[in-house]
């Protein structure tokens, strides 16, 4: 477990001090943030905070990552993943903050990117990694063979995961504090069963994230971006394919899964009937408007995440063991 308190440590520690000298510089560049209009009123005192942020958790998890894990296929795997998404999610904010364009990379590009990255990952779990196309259902501990329909399953687990921390990053420390509870589970799975190099990363991004909430707390002096989000995404889906713990994911991402459903259920009763169920979506700017201070909302959230954490630790896949 030394591994994985020493990528913790120098994960935190890369960001920690990375972080003084990337936000003067994202600022200097006026890599601003960008508020939407029909949102919370507060938040336009947000507009011009720093944002790709990301690249600094990003920095810190494959820094941590290489300097202290072991050089495996299950790592490489893990940063080569981290690295492709935080890359798409770099180009969505590059073509936002720096070029202008309000709407990012066009959704077409950023859905065939993801696509290739959850094909490429499917691929290499079944293949090189040969971990199976087998499921275990959590608690009851039921093994279920997918055979091909395994890799669909993979492609919308990762671009859901990730699309799902994205939605869930709109309130400074929602998304990084958020992630910090199943990655800690997540890399106990891996010690558990004799896997330093899924502990080294999960905890290298539990460091991470961490140090990044010293400046993303409110009031943020910087934002991760869908640079950070999508990395952060990614890297979730990643450790429960490694685990074989794919379907725990919906307990220990649970938040995610909520923020996602309520997106999905106000567009959908919004156009059925022309109502909206919540007063904004995702669930985080319900609460919001309905008069719960926003540091409120984050630690509600971040608590319910600790909980599923804790849920989730009982439901983990013995097999892997």
């Amino acid at each position: 477990m030394s591994s994985g308190f020493l990528a913790m440590a120098l994960s935190f520690l890369v960001v920690s001090f990375s972080g003084p000298a990337v936000i003067p510089l994202l600022r200097k560049l006026r890599f601003g943030q960008q508020v939407r209009d029909d949102g919370p009123k507060k938040h336009l005192e947000k507009m011009g905070t720093p944002t790709m942020g990301g690249v600094l958790i990003v920095g810190g998890i494959f820094i941590s990552g290489f300097i202290i894990g072991p050089r495996d296929s299950f790592l490489i795997t893990a940063l080569l993943t981290m690295l492709f998404f935080g890359l798409i999610g770099f180009a969505d904010d590059y073509i936002k903050v720096v070029l202008k364009r309000p709407l990012g990379l066009k959704a077409r590009y950023k859905l065939t990117a993801q696509l290739i990255g959850a094909a490429l990952l499917a691929y290499t779990v079944t293949g090189p990694l040969d971990l199976g196309t087998q499921l275990v259902v959590p608690f009851i501990y039921l093994e279920i063979s997918l055979g091909w329909l395994y890799y669909p399953f993979v492609m919308a687990l990762v671009i859901g995961t990730v699309n799902g921390v994205n939605l869930t990053d709109g309130l400074d420390g929602l998304a990084a504090g958020t992630m910090i509870f199943p990655m800690f589970v997540y890399g106990l799975f891996s010690f558990m069963a004799g896997g330093v190099e899924i502990l080294v990363f999960s905890w290298a991004t539990l460091g991470a994230c961490a140090a990044f909430l010293v400046y993303n707390m409110y009031p943020a002096k910087i934002f991760m971006g869908d640079t950070g989000s999508f990395a952060l995404g990614s890297s979730l889906a990643v450790v429960a394919l490694l685990t074989k713990n794919e379907l725990l994911l919906l307990v220990l991402g649970g938040v995610y899964v909520i923020e996602t459903i309520s997106v999905i259920l106000q567009v959908l009763i919004l156009r059925w009937t022309g109502k909206r169920i919540f007063k904004m979506a995702p669930l985080h700017h319900h609460y919001e408007l309905s008069g719960l201070d926003e540091t409120k909302v984050v630690r509600l959230f971040w608590s319910v995440s600790a909980v599923l954490a804790v849920i989730g630790y009982f439901g983990m896949n013995r097999g892997v063991w």
